[in-house]
């Protein structure tokens, strides 16, 4: 376990080559596995329950699935959650908690300064260490890992044979196994924003009403805005059912791409071979959802798919947190499991003891500043707000494009919202709320200074402090001293280019000064390739080699050709 922002492995050389890649032959008895994750979406869905939702294609994979009735993100927004999701840690003891990263932290003369989050050494994505077993992995295009300047769109290059796919699996070689993630962004907040937006509303306000446009144009509305059920922490208005409608009508639109996923997979005969996961990355894309320690914010579906068919239209009530997918995927896959890793084996061969508590972060989003910890067990939420002295809203541009938060801004600015509502305008906030999530499933009622629930309030407090003395929180410090420590002088790292040396059994064995550093080769100008153990190379042939250390820059390419 990560106990601490410690240093460890002080060797001054680092040689990757910790573990041999499987034998190719050894390859046909591992599972395959795809993982589907939407943006921005809560549990809409038939099989879960939503009244409303037209989902026949997510329906009927629950059918063939086990159905998590109880998933939460680490976070209710997508890079710092896809950070825990693929390192297996919170987000917020390796610097990746502040969203983004890439959007810099503020200088002292107000200036914002880009910057990535420096996990200690030895922690990796768990992609890499499934390609280091000899899994092919790959993505489609959004990583947004935060431990790379380029980590929205791949990341440190070690963690995929390839980031940008066109396809999820047809790259790897014949009989490999393969993890592929494909990232379904249709659902996106921003597919649901007006199509006039102003040109000046914000730098990507031209290309997301483009792509609206584009994408709206002859396409049938399915769901009815007077059908639509809105949450208590929005207004009923008709510019927020229409936009709840387009939400919902985004998810039946694009649930076609499990369909059509399910269907290649039959037609190249890996079906019966693939492990298939379809979660979202956090919750809602709407006001108090996103971005928030709500429910609506961190519940997500999540189904697994067996390739045997175990378990298919059953549910399951355990606790799952998003740090729990790393250490169940490696173990399914036959690897062991990190000891720094936070999450537990959820499922198959080897699960430990269920969980009694997840738990979430809020940190900095864009331009606002914010810090609060949650904690929650299968019925009580409980939320530390650090920073009291701040609203909940607060203009953010980005989010200030949805019709349902101009709606917010109007009606608090001409004074007719509800207090149920009003309270999100106005500060101090409370120290510390507490919710009834059966009886409240909104939370909209805090109870933390109601006496009856003292004991609860005690334990869920306790539950939460004992969590932080297990995990280092880097916002306890502020965000310029947590980069200055990550990145001494506010310079990035630079990772030491890869020594080549000749082993006595005449092959080319790879080392980096850098602790922690992932190394990578190429030959003869080939895809870069992830270093493992010492591999030879044929008279002429020229090897090339690169290192990197998560939020590290890359190192210079060390070179050799073959005599």
């Amino acid at each position: 376990m990560i106990l601490r922002h410690v240093a460890v492995c002080a060797l001054a050389l680092v040689t990757l080559a910790v573990a041999p890649a499987r034998a190719q032959d050894d390859e046909g008895a591992r599972p395959n596995f795809l993982l589907i994750v939407f943006e921005d979406m809560s549990p809409h869905i038939g099989a879960y329950g939503d009244p409303v939702a037209q989902t026949p294609v997510l329906d009927a994979f629950a059918r063939q699935s086990v159905l998590y009735e109880a998933a939460f993100t680490t976070a209710g927004v997508c890079a710092p959650s896809r950070a825990a999701l693929a390192m297996g840690v919170p987000q917020q003891s390796i610097g990746a908690q502040h969203m983004r990263v890439s959007s810099g932290v503020t200088l002292e003369d107000g200036s914002r300064l880009p910057y990535t989050a420096v996990p200690p050494p030895y922690v990796k994505a768990y992609p890499e260490l499934l390609r280091r077993a000899g899994y092919y992995t790959s993505n489609n295009g959004k990583t947004d890992l935060q431990i790379g300047l380029d980590s929205y769109r791949g990341g440190p290059f070690t963690i995929w044979d390839d980031s940008d796919a066109a396809h999820p699996w047809r790259g790897r070689r014949e009989g490999q196994p393969f993890f592929a993630m494909v990232n379904v962004m249709e659902t996106h907040e921003s597919w649901t924003f007006p199509l006039d937006l102003a040109p000046d509303a914000h730098p990507m306000a031209a290309r997301l009403g483009a792509q609206l446009r584009e994408a709206l144009t002859g396409r049938q509305p399915v769901h009815s805005p007077s059908e639509i059920v809105v949450p208590p922490f929005l207004p009923d208005t008709p510019m927020v059912r229409a936009e709840l409608a387009q939400m919902y009508d985004n998810i039946h639109y694009y649930e076609q791409t499990v369909a059509r996923l399910l269907g290649e997979l039959e037609e190249d005969g890996l079906l019966d071979e693939t492990v298939v996961i379809v979660t979202t990355d956090h919750g809602d894309g709407i006001p108090r959802a996103k971005r928030s320690l709500y429910d609506s914010g961190l519940h997500v579906p999540l189904m697994v798919r067996w390739p045997g068919g175990q378990g298919a239209g059953t549910r399951d009530g355990q606790l799952v947190s998003f740090v729990d997918i790393a250490p169940t995927i490696l173990r399914l896959a036959g690897e062991e499991v990190p000891g720094w890793m936070a999450g537990r084996v959820f499922l198959g061969s080897g699960t430990g003891p269920e969980r009694g508590y997840v738990y979430a972060a809020l940190d900095r989003h864009d331009e606002q500043p914010d810090f609060a910890r949650a904690v929650r067990d299968d019925r009580w939420k409980y939320i530390r707000n650090y920073q009291t002295e701040l609203p909940f809203f607060r203009h953010l541009a980005f989010r200030d494009m949805q019709r349902s938060m101009q709606e917010l801004w109007r009606l608090h600015e001409t004074g007719e919202l509800p207090p149920r509502l009003e309270q999100y305008f106005t500060a101090p906030r409370p120290e510390e709320e507490l919710y009834d999530t059966w009886a409240d499933p909104y939370e909209m009622t805090n109870l933390a200074q109601d006496d009856r629930y003292g004991r609860v309030l005690a334990r869920m407090r306790g539950a939460l402090e004992r969590y932080q003395e297990r995990f280092e929180d880097l916002s306890m410090t502020d965000e310029l001293a947590m980069v200055e420590r990550m990145w001494p002088g506010l310079e990035q790292p630079v990772t030491s280019a890869p020594v080549i040396e000749e082993t006595p059994a005449g092959l080319v064995r790879l080392v980096s000064q850098t602790p922690g550093a992932s190394i990578g080769y190429r030959i003869d100008g080939g895809r870069w390739q992830l270093y493992v153990e010492p591999l030879g190379i044929e008279p002429g042939q020229r090897l090339e080699a690169k290192a990197v250390r998560y939020g590290f820059a890359e190192s210079a390419v060390s070179s050799i050709v073959g005599g």
